[in-house]
């Protein structure tokens, strides 16, 4: 009897929906801004990365189009062929001096920066230590390497400090996100730097959600924590969320840098960034140091936020970062309160396993410096409402 694809397909994408699972894409007809068009209706949007409100601003539109026309559209080929621009080597130039290191590294998404580093600098007789809570493409990494994968709990530094102990041989790498995607909290790096000194282990930081808005300059938690290259050697950076455009890259030594070139494959064997993006996020940069106003203005945001879910008993995960997670525990409730916002107009995602864990579903809740005060009070006014219809109900 022949094997029926279909069916075993079917079976199990009926067990997603059946277990609140599911996933449905929005077609968004809009710019990327706080106010949308989602499916044909206007939306309040709190669910966005592009936390400086950057992605729809005029000068990025501007230098876009400049870029366009003076490099054209597509790269053409990968960087070591033909696909190296001058907009890709002035970006790198750029986002070197903006993270204080020798040198910085294009990657066309942050996923392809972190499988492409991993890989590149372990090998079989080394261990990888990873937080518990790290993005999907830290753990992904760490598997598809030759090297060994441990996780630690959470932040758990005495329980890092104990596996440290245990390893045998090699040089172990210590990775963390800097800011937790689905939590949004900031890991403890001096308390992490002093492990890895303490085993000679390598620490790497993917800070995707840290640069553009934590620290006085928004140069991310290494900044926040006055920390340097000699502290976190690896820094990982994204360029579509704060900075508004797409990419990522990594920053580090100079012999970091070259060993990436030589060895990361998926730097290596793709085609490079379109140049007018990386020509475009030059003016992010700019923004992001000239503007301090943007993450002043977030912080005001997160502030009042915070004190009104209090208020209603909300149960908010602990967070000083845009990122405010709601936990509701339960996949199908989640998707319900999701719906039920959408209704009136708030735009917020149900976050569901296998993202997070079982029984930690949430709303996460993320602001933008587009977003304002008033559409705060409306968020706070939907989910009062929401959450108490939703209680009687069930």
């Amino acid at each position: 009897m022949a094997f029926d694809l279909t069916a075993r397909l079917t079976l199990a994408l009926t067990q997603q929906k059946e277990q609140f699972l599911y996933r449905s894409r929005k077609v968004i007809d809009s710019p990327q801004d706080v106010e949308l068009q989602c499916d044909g209706k206007p939306l309040l949007s709190f669910c966005s990365n592009d936390y400086l409100g950057l992605a729809n601003h005029p000068a990025l539109i501007k230098t876009l189009k400049e870029g366009a026309e003076r490099y054209g559209v597509g790269s053409g080929a990968s960087h070591l062929i033909t696909g190296h621009s001058h907009a890709h080597h002035a970006l790198e130039e750029a986002l070197a001096e903006f993270t204080r290191r020798p040198r910085a590294l294009l990657f066309s998404s942050g996923y392809m920066a972190n499988l492409g580093t991993i890989r590149a600098l372990s090998g079989k007789q080394d261990t990888i230590h990873e937080d518990r809570l790290n993005h999907a493409s830290l753990l992904d990494a760490a598997k598809l390497s030759d090297a060994t994968m441990r996780r630690y709990p959470h932040n758990n530094i005495q329980a890092l400090n104990k596996r440290l102990e245990k390893s045998n041989g090699g040089h172990p790498f210590i990775i963390t996100d800097g800011v937790f995607s689905m939590d949004g909290d900031i890991a403890p790096l001096p308390q992490l730097v002093t492990t890895a000194t303490r085993h000679n282990a390598i620490l790497m930081v993917d800070d995707a959600h840290g640069i553009g808005v934590i620290g006085k300059h928004g140069r991310g938690t290494i900044e926040h924590y006055g920390l340097n290259n000699d502290n976190v050697p690896i820094l990982v950076g994204t360029l579509g969320k704060a900075l508004g455009t797409a990419g990522a890259f990594v920053a580090g030594s100079d012999e970091l840098i070259e060993t990436l070139i030589q060895r990361a494959r998926t730097y290596i064997y793709t085609t490079a960034l379109p140049p007018a993006i990386a020509h475009a996020t030059l003016t992010s940069l700019k923004l992001i140091e000239t503007d301090a106003w943007r993450r002043e203005h977030l912080q005001i945001l997160i502030k009042r936020f915070r004190s009104g879910a209090q208020q209603l008993g909300l149960n908010l995960m602990p967070s000083t970062t845009p990122i405010q997670p709601l936990l509701i525990g339960d996949s199908g409730k989640a998707i319900r309160i999701s719906e039920a916002l959408q209704q009136q107009g708030i735009l917020i995602s149900a976050i569901r396993p296998p993202t997070v864990a079982d029984g930690t579903a949430r709303l996460r809740i993320t602001f933008s410096a587009s977003h304002r005060e008033q559409h705060i009070e409306q968020l706070l006014s939907a989910l009062d409402s929401v959450i108490k219809h939703h209680e009687k109900q069930y």
